[in-house]
């Protein structure tokens, strides 16, 4: 959010979390100028639209786990270390309470199609990266890379739903994780 005004970066994370939230549908621009108190007009100076302002939190929050991601696997050279770098780095942003990432990510569905068209190519962009680290796996030529991906992605997304924070710590599940698809258990 560099180069943005005190006050649009106030529009930004307002809505940011209001659409964490309350969903997508359920958050409107009068809500989001209600929280930063600006009427409607106001508003508009600082956003286009909702549709833009959502593609566009949703496309910062992408960014920002996409940099946290690419600086964990940085310093490492070996494909397995590069991979649980990954995975730690994805369990400490999706288990961040204050991350917003999840509950964006977790709203794709529920925006109105011509709108999640536009969030994919971002998506896409995030998703080359476990596309590359796979890619660099030894695996078994019988394994289908793109399923391994598919699963692996589907785990990191979701672990939210059943982690309990008293047992293991978002570092622990990142290695289990890859100890379990590296070893099968």
């Amino acid at each position: 959010m560099e180069g943005l005004s005190e006050r649009h970066r106030e529009v930004l994370e307002a809505a940011a979390a209001l659409f964490a939230e309350r969903g997508y549908a359920a958050t409107s621009v009068r809500d989001i100028g209600e929280k930063v108190g600006l009427l409607g007009g106001s508003l508009y100076h600082y956003i286009k639209s909702k549709e833009a302002l959502f593609v566009s939190i949703h496309d910062m929050a992408l960014q920002v786990a996409e940099d946290r991601v690419k600086a964990a696997v940085a310093p490492q050279d070996e494909p397995w270390a590069r991979l649980e770098a990954a995975c730690i780095a994805m369990m400490e942003i999706q288990l961040d309470p204050d991350s917003l990432t999840m509950p964006l990510m977790g709203d794709f569905n529920a925006v109105p199609p011509e709108i999640r068209e536009r969030l994919v190519a971002k998506r896409d962009k995030f998703e080359q990266l476990f596309r590359d680290l796979v890619g660099a796996l030894p695996l078994d030529p019988a394994c289908d890379r793109q399923v391994y991906r598919l699963l692996l992605l589907t785990l990191l997304n979701n672990v939210s739903i059943w982690y309990r924070q008293e047992r293991l710590s978002p570092q622990d599940i990142g290695r289990q994780i890859v100890r379990i698809f590296r070893y099968g258990g």
